[in-house]
């Protein structure tokens, strides 16, 4: 029997082997935007499955507020903006 991580944990393990898998694409050659625009393909279509079109539209309307607000910024600058 398995026992279930807490959230915050899963999360950590996820974008652990996340970005691993995607260091190695990288290496075997694969394009950063190729490998970014594969990777929000297959999420995307995961979250379809899961919760279903109207769902996962809704969550993509919010996306632009959620990028210019620096949540899916790796490094403490939010852009080339003053």
């Amino acid at each position: 029997m398995t026992t279930q991580l807490p959230q915050d944990a899963q999360k950590a393990l996820a974008l652990d082997l996340l970005l691993d898998a995607w260091d190695k694409a990288l290496a075997k050659g694969v394009e950063p935007e190729m490998l970014a625009s594969v990777a929000i393909y297959a999420a995307l279509a995961d979250m379809v499955d899961n919760y279903g079109v109207e769902p996962v539209a809704e969550m993509c309307e919010e996306l632009p507020a959620r990028v210019r607000a620096g949540e899916f910024t790796l490094n403490d600058e939010l852009g080339d903006e003053p």
